[in-house]
């Protein structure tokens, strides 16, 4: 083992070296990518310094998800806390079942779900677990939902038509997620979004009530806190309303943008959070742990039970449920994915936390600002955002991106809301400084004038 980790020190050394160099990695064409690296499986073993230079050459050509040049997707950045606790979740190798397999790392995660509740608003009935991946917290929300509104689909399958709740800018993992649990894609409502990107609660309670009249049941609403593309907010309170009125489970899938759940200035974009039925958050985007650290919380604890848990003698055979955690998860075999956000909040603190968030909504203001002050830029994101969208000179969004991707300079991608599609700039990395933000601009304009013939037809 300790030559083991001499391998990695020498290789993490080697590519956070090269990182200041070159902060987006050699573009290889997935057509060549067998071709460029050694990537087969032989039947006899490399010497170990062959061994250590194809496992370089592997990590150097990977995607740079950790520096100043990636703004690609909903996460980046390197929290060296965070990654503390990820490399020492490995070297323990726990799974998190049992308190006999995992021991002090279940209180770990007891704790962090705890606090979550406690910064909510929630009594000591709440509790949670860690899922593999928003899209999984958003699965576990369904399945609970649907339990609650059909409490026989668990013993003798779905025999109703139950409805589910979305607007049109939420995770594309709803519709898969009806698929997995019997509603079916076809039950999903894609309910109508305002100017600024937010589930319309009025078109909302229209649709649940002409649902009700044609003999469905409205099951579950999933409100989002961050939509992938304008990062947008859907309202809580109003929707609570109508939700308590048809007592239809209501869920905030806070994966993006729930986090700003730990700060004063920003939590109002979740306003009645306290109401929801159930809510998740991933720490691997606005916290900045390592992928993943999804988390998923419920005001009623006795829901997670009664749609996760099942016997297993010879596994729960030691300790009081409540330190068993796979009777209230979707896994029982599960990695420790607590222990990187318990590493990174003990070494900061709450107001730590706080502080990565409120640092990436200044991110955002400087973008903003930039391209609000300089002529050649459209804007169509808004404030209080992470997401900043914009178009330069007219170019095409897709065009701008895939060049500045396989010319290895920037790692950004673009999106869509109704007719408009342009390049969306998220500010996760809280690493980043203002001055990163700017050179972003100055370099995606030093491109475009240096690859003029790139898009000559469209300046």
């Amino acid at each position: 083992m300790k030559k083991t980790l001499d391998i990695f020190q020498r290789i993490s050394e080697a590519l956070l070296e090269d990182e200041i160099k070159h902060p987006v990695s050699k573009h290889i064409p997935s057509s060549k990518l067998y071709e460029t690296l050694d990537l087969s499986l032989k039947q006899d073993p490399l010497d170990e310094d062959e061994f250590e230079q194809v496992i370089k050459e592997l990590v150097l050509a990977t995607t740079r998800t950790g520096t100043n040049g990636f703004f690609n997707q909903l996460f980046g950045g390197r929290n060296p806390n965070a990654i503390l606790g990820e490399l020492l979740s490995v070297m323990l190798n726990n799974s998190m079942a049992t308190y006999k397999a995992a021991g002090p790392q279940i209180g770990v995660e007891k704790s962090i779900l705890r606090k979550v509740g406690d910064m909510i608003g929630w009594d000591e009935n709440a509790d949670g677990t860690l899922a593999p991946g928003g899209s999984m917290t958003n699965y576990m929300s369904m399945v609970m939902a649907r339990d609650v509104a059909a409490p026989l689909s668990k013993t003798e399958g779905l025999k109703q038509k139950l409805l589910v709740y979305t607007s049109k800018e939420s995770h594309y993992s709803i519709p898969k997620n009806a698929a997995f649990c019997g509603i079916g894609r076809d039950n999903v409502r894609y309910v109508p979004t305002d100017d600024f990107g937010r589930l319309d609660a009025f078109q909302l309670e229209k649709m649940i009530e002409e649902d009700l009249k044609n003999g469905g049941i409205p099951t579950l609403v999933n409100l989002t806190a961050g939509t992938t593309v304008l990062a947008a907010f859907d309202p809580v309170r109003s929707v609570n309303a109508i939700c308590k009125k048809h007592n239809i489970w209501l869920h905030i899938d806070g994966a993006y943008c729930g986090s700003v759940l730990f700060s004063r200035k920003y939590k109002h974009l979740i306003d009645g959070v306290e109401l929801v039925d159930s809510f998740s958050v991933n720490g691997h985007k606005m916290l900045g742990t390592p992928l993943s650290c999804s988390i998923i919380v419920v005001k009623d604890k006795k829901h997670l039970h009664d749609s996760f848990s099942n016997e297993a003698s010879y596994l729960y055979q030691t300790d009081h449920d409540a330190f068993n955690l796979g009777k209230t998860s979707l896994q029982c075999g599960r990695r420790n994915d607590a222990l990187k956000l318990w590493t990174l909040w003990k070494s900061v603190g709450t107001s730590g936390l706080e502080k990565i968030v409120d640092h990436q909504f200044a991110l955002a203001d400087t973008a903003r600002d930039y391209v609000r002050s300089h002529e050649d830029y459209t804007l169509y994101s808004f404030d209080d955002s992470v997401a900043v969208c914009f178009n330069y000179k007219n170019i095409p969004a897709q065009k701008i991106c895939t060049a500045l991707y396989e010319h290895s300079k920037l790692m950004v991608g673009y999106g869509q809301f109704k007719e408009d599609i342009f390049i969306r700039l998220v500010t996760i990395n809280a690493q980043n400084e203002h001055q990163d933000i700017i050179n972003f601009f100055k370099m995606l304009e030093a491109f475009v004038d240096e690859h003029a013939e790139l898009f000559q037809a469209d300046l």
